[in-house]
């Protein structure tokens, strides 16, 4: 008999993990407050509005800029026709372009498919086809991947992010230049009709964003395994699965700070990729 069978034949509690909870974390996390992580975020960015959400390359945007930029983006895929759970592929590093696109796929509606940027073509290929991907926003330097495969993938809106994109006026120019001439960390490539972020979010700018009806069963992300046992597949996560993550570790982490003095603006290290499935439990 497994040794968990035995311990509950042997009348020990079901849960005896429970024991070494801290006492401000509760057994069970209860009611979700959201029912789609779109609301969840613009909930967030209402409540701490000027604060900074995102720091990467000493630039930060605040709360209300990301409420504000994904809406934008949000609006420019409205535009495109993307019907509601359709694929957008992601396929950058950590960058500020990131996280607003993301807002912007799930408050519009759509499907998160995170690409690893170091992929092959033939992995960029396999995820593509598998996912079923309308649309993919990319970072430049991987752009030739993209374009070695795209012709036998449905995917039909190609958006191109420079590193520097939102880094603003003569940095993000610096930043571009010495990633494309100095570092040369660009390879050619050609993806005719495409579109650049920056034009896309100006684009959208002037649009109506319609937050579409989302429901906490929807999906939200077709997250891909590493493939180390095979062909690579997509784990679907829907929208109360990650809000119940959240809320299961907003209670562990409001344990952390139970100590003295409590930080008023606690800021945590990102050193893993968002594009990986650990990302989405923190």
């Amino acid at each position: 008999m497994p040794k968990a069978l035995t311990a509950l034949a042997a009348g020990l509690p079901e849960k005896p993990w429970l024991k070494s909870y801290p006492k401000n974390v509760q057994a069970e996390i209860g009611a979700l407050p959201y029912s789609s992580i779109g609301d969840f975020l613009v909930g967030a960015c209402k409540q701490f509005s000027a604060q900074p959400a995102f720091t990467c390359m000493d630039k930060s945007i605040s709360y209300t800029d990301v409420e504000r930029l994904s809406a934008a983006f949000g609006a420019y895929l409205q535009s495109k026709g993307l019907q509601k759970g359709a694929r957008v592929a992601l396929m950058m590093p950590n960058v500020l372009q990131y996280p607003v696109a993301m807002m912007a796929i799930l408050r519009a509606g759509y499907v998160v498919v995170n690409i690893n940027p170091l992929y092959t073509p033939r992995e960029l290929e396999h995820q593509l086809k598998d996912s079923g991907a309308q649309a993919i926003v990319i970072l430049e330097n991987f752009a030739n991947t993209l374009q070695a495969v795209i012709a036998r993938t449905a995917v039909k809106h190609v958006v191109v992010a420079a590193m520097g994109d939102m880094l603003g006026g003569l940095k993000g120019t610096i930043v571009n230049f010495v990633v494309r001439r100095v570092k040369k960390m660009v390879p050619a490539w050609s993806l005719p009709g495409h579109v650049k972020f920056n034009a896309a979010m100006k684009a959208g700018a002037g649009m109506g964003f319609k937050p579409a009806k989302v429901e906490a069963d929807d999906v939200a992300f077709l997250q891909y395994t590493g493939g180390t046992t095979g062909v690579s597949k997509g784990a679907t996560l829907l929208h109360r699965n990650v809000l119940a993550n959240v809320a299961q570790n907003a209670q562990w982490m409001e344990d952390a700070y139970t100590i003295k003095p409590k930080p008023a603006h606690p800021n945590f290290i990102c050193a893993l990729p968002l594009y990986h499935i650990f990302a989405l439990t923190v």
